[in-house]
């Protein structure tokens, strides 16, 4: 049986050639216009030895390029290699050097470190995507040249098992170094359509593909499931809640895929009003566990509701999805079509459904990783009997939906007793001053860790550490909240928009 992930752009090309496939600032594409250019890209490749089962770096932000570079790595049956736009020279020369890459693809902006950690990694094919900037050292070759001669006849496309490698996306390196999390063609082709599926998406639909696609959220969740279902992405560099409400008003956008911290900026949008948001139909959100505030408020001002979904890169990433039609606001849902889920304690063992039966989430199905490339040992830690150990706490309710609690990395224990930081995040998120919360663990002599939150106050308001400390006691237990609040400016977030703790626990 032979299947690839490009098929996606090839069978939507065929049945909407003439359909709006890519809308962004400087005009749009047919899918025949994008199907036709991944087409020249592969064949370019070829000529330039990327063979089938060779990866491929791809450096870029959500620009048309990413998409004719990333289906015309697959078809000639290449590996993706997405990496951050933000990387340094020594964590591109990792990534590329751990997946035997052969070749990257950059911009100009970025090529001075991609060339740097292309050099370490021994890596000497360079290709750039200038748009409008020049590469005067001569570190790469222009982009524009995998785009060049005649319409390959037939096109490119080779055929893959299903269980071949499509994609290598790295981990976010929070827990040691990054690992190449290995995702096959048919496990992100699954994931395409349960995303398809959970937001109920036809050819009609518009959606705003601001969620990085070098990160799986925007590959999988954003980039294949509207190609997928023949739909229109509306690409966009970065997240500016301005922008992006300009977008939507402009273009008539229908979907939005988002991080929490996205909808708290669009919530916090001093001109909100002003715009109009009516062709929004549906939204989602992935990456982190959204507050119930941010949840309520943004459903009652843009008239749409939010469909939570749950899963990791290693998972593809959707694991489980709030469908509109099956649906329990504040959990992530229940798990897709083909996906096991339970929770387990510490010693691997099942536990009933309830409130109070808190343990780890664990995967297995079509949505599984099959490794992490290279890295055995990693993946034996992580893989158990088909079972994927996510690293989440949680329940799951009597009606079988699941709620996570926290990252078990994240759990504080504070004298013995447990406690687990959203709880107290959501509690202060009531607070009417209160605009972003992370509460984090700090050592503490004593009980071992001490609670500790980080604030950013909503616009013109104020409040005072020991007011805000006094609202948490009046309504959770005595050990559960923070000793000490600091205010910011802002709290660090990471590409795709998580809360970065990791670096709060730090100060």
């Amino acid at each position: 049986m032979g299947f690839n992930l490009a098929v996606v752009l090839h069978e939507s090309a065929k049945r909407w050639p003439g359909k709006k496939a890519v809308i962004h600032d400087q005009g749009s594409m047919t899918y025949a216009e994008l199907d036709a250019a991944s087409d020249r890209v592969a064949a370019n490749l070829r000529r330039h030895g990327i063979e089938p089962g060779i990866a491929v770096g791809l450096q870029l932000p959500n620009i048309p390029q990413f998409l004719m570079a990333y289906f015309g790595i697959l078809k000639i049956g290449g590996v993706v290699v997405p990496m951050n736009v933000l990387l340094k020279a020594p964590e591109i020369a990792h990534y590329l050097g751990d997946s035997d890459a052969r070749a990257v693809i950059t911009s100009a902006g970025t090529i001075t470190e991609a060339a740097k950690g292309a050099g370490s990694a021994g890596v000497e094919k360079i290709f750039i995507v200038s748009a409008g900037q020049h590469d005067e050292d001569g570190l790469g070759v222009d982009f524009e040249e995998l785009l060049t001669g005649d319409q390959p006849e037939p096109p490119p496309y080779e055929q893959r098992d299903p269980g071949d490698t499509a994609v290598i996306l790295f981990t976010s390196g929070t827990t040691g170094r990054p690992k190449g999390v290995q995702l096959s063609h048919f496990e992100l082709f699954m994931n395409a359509d349960a995303h398809r599926q959970g937001f109920e998406m036809t050819e009609a639909d518009i959606m705003v593909a601001v969620a990085p696609m070098f990160h799986t959220l925007g590959l999988s969740g954003v980039l294949n499931s509207t190609v997928l279902a023949g739909g229109a992405l509306r690409l966009m560099t970065r997240f500016d809640a301005g922008q992006m409400l300009d977008a939507i008003e402009q273009d008539k956008a229908t979907i939005f895929h988002g991080v929490p911290t996205m909808y708290h900026a669009l919530l916090q949008h001093p001109k909100l009003a002003d715009y109009d948001t009516s062709s929004l139909r549906i939204a989602g959100s992935a990456g982190a566990a959204l507050p119930a505030e941010f949840l309520d408020n943004f459903e009652r001002k843009f008239g749409v509701v939010i469909l939570e979904l749950y899963g990791l890169t290693e998972s593809g990433p959707v694991a489980t999805f709030n469908r509109r039609d099956d649906r329990k606001p504040y959990s992530v849902g229940k798990p897709i079509w083909g996906v096991d889920m339970q929770v387990w304690d510490d010693e691997g063992r099942r536990l009933p459904p309830g409130r109070d039966n808190i343990g780890e989430f664990v995967l297995r199905g079509h949505a599984i990783t099959k490794g992490y490339y290279k890295n055995p040992e990693a993946t034996a830690e992580t893989i158990t009997d088909g079972w994927l150990h996510t690293g989440d706490l949680g329940y799951q309710d009597e009606e079988g939906f699941y709620f996570i609690v926290d990252r078990k990395k994240d759990l504080i224990i504070r004298g013995g007793y447990n406690v687990y930081p959203r709880e107290v995040e959501d509690v202060l998120y009531q607070h009417p001053a209160v605009g972003q919360i992370a509460v984090v663990g700090i050592p503490d002599e004593r009980l071992g860790e001490e609670v500790k939150a980080f604030c950013v106050l909503k616009p013109d308001h104020t409040v005072t550490e020991q007011e805000l400390i006094a609202f948490t006691r009046e309504r959770i237990a005595a050990y559960k909240y923070p000793r000490s609040i600091v205010f910011l400016d802002a709290l660090p977030l990471g590409p795709t928009g998580k809360i970065l703790k990791k670096e709060l626990a730090g100060d």
